[in-house]
């Protein structure tokens, strides 16, 4: 595919999923939801904006909100323009009886009970990742939404940013040939290391998930101050999101099609990395992904390394004309979310973003903690379904 056609496909891709969107919301606004939101403030808050998650969405009517903070509550209320407040969710939800509920906290320490509650009263979930601090919390979640029929969507927005699904398709139709392998780093900050993973690699496995499929195996090398990880040294992250260990992270992941992962998270790398993100590279080019709530992407186009340097050029990956910083900010990737997310309880089907989605992530997550701390190498689906750190 040359430039002309490359971006041509982009221009068409857009206006095809302008008019979906446009579609699917005159669909919803036939129907009327009655949804609620649970925070709680100074525990994890609202999440990435997600007590605003229903703002302007066709027929979506926000009836509660749920804070036990009375200042928290009060502000949140008025942000989110709810009918009523409670302090306590639980009365919240059986009094309200919600369709619809937003689990907004950060923190995952009460994901399950939260969860579970919204959804023994018959509602439908959208909730902030990390879904849940472990496999077995997110399994049991898993299973008590398919007996119900209930559909629960997780917050990792980055899967529909157009220039995602864009770039799944342009890996289908192989303009870089033959997928080989996936360098993924986080952004090595402060939180270097088991947090940083724990913070950001959600998003970032849940991507490689859609790109090349679920892994096999894991194999990790974890270390805290230079040497390998011990029990002795796990330790509560910055925010209540389950444990965490290592200030360093080289991790591998064995794909089907043989598809090799390599995820990296050291302070010491991250100068040279440059921004959190990936790159996909192919038999016949690569393409680097900046990760973030908006996907950037440039695709390298190039011929194989002579005397003389490489030919080439970089094409950055566009959905049609340059975005607003509105359109590329959290309100707007939420909203993707919960387009799909209606659709999919309307269309009886898993969203995109999906809590299956989101577990396999975790999932991810916990394999290179155990294969750091076994120093072996670990098979999925993992068997152990509590925290390997627990």
């Amino acid at each position: 595919m040359n430039r002309r056609d490359f971006l041509h496909a982009a221009a068409s891709g857009a206006a095809a999923l302008a008019s979906a969107r446009t579609n699917a919301a005159d669909t919803r606004a036939a129907r009327k939801w009655t949804a609620a939101i649970i925070g709680h403030t100074g525990r994890g808050n609202y999440g990435h904006n997600l007590d605003l998650i229903f703002a302007d969405v066709p027929g979506v009517e926000v009836v509660a909100v749920a804070d036990p903070d009375p200042k928290g509550r009060a502000a949140a209320k008025q942000r989110c323009k709810a009918r009523r407040d409670y302090a306590d969710y639980h009365e919240m939800l059986e009094k309200e009886r919600p369709q619809l509920v937003s689990i907004a906290p950060r923190w995952t320490d009460q994901h399950h009970a939260m969860v579970n509650a919204a959804l023994a009263i018959g509602a439908h979930v959208y909730c902030e990742k990390p879904f849940t601090q472990t496999l077995a919390e997110a399994d049991d979640l898993l299973a008590m939404a398919a007996s119900g029929g209930r559909v629960i969507a997780v917050a990792h927005q980055g899967r529909l940013a157009p220039n995602t699904l864009l770039l799944k398709r342009r890996l289908a139709e192989g303009f870089i040939g033959e997928l080989l392998e996936i360098r993924v780093h986080g952004k090595q900050d402060r939180r270097a290391g088991g947090e940083d993973m724990m913070v950001l690699a959600t998003h970032q496995f849940d991507l490689v998930r859609f790109f090349a499929g679920d892994p096999l195996w894991c194999m990790a090398r974890v270390l805290q101050g230079g040497r390998e990880i011990t029990r002795a040294d796990v330790h509560p992250a910055t925010e209540n999101i389950g444990p965490i260990a290592g200030d360093e992270i080289e991790a591998m992941f064995a794909l089907p099609r043989g598809v090799n992962v390599h995820y990296t998270s050291r302070a010491r790398n991250a100068k040279s990395a440059g921004p959190w993100g990936m790159e996909l590279i192919g038999s016949e080019g690569r393409v680097r992904v900046l990760n973030d709530v908006w996907i950037d992407a440039l695709v390298w186009r190039g011929g194989p390394f002579t005397a003389s340097g490489q030919t080439g050029e970089w094409i950055r990956l566009e959905m049609g004309a340059a975005r607003s910083a509105t359109e590329k900010g959290f309100p707007a990737a939420n909203r993707r979310v919960v387009d799909d997310w209606l659709a999919a309880i309307e269309e009886h089907r898993e969203p995109a973003c999906s809590g299956l989605a989101a577990m396999k992530s975790l999932e991810m997550i916990h394999g290179v903690f155990a294969a750091g701390l076994s120093r072996g190498r670990v098979e999925f689906p993992l068997k152990n379904r509590q925290h390997p750190l627990a």
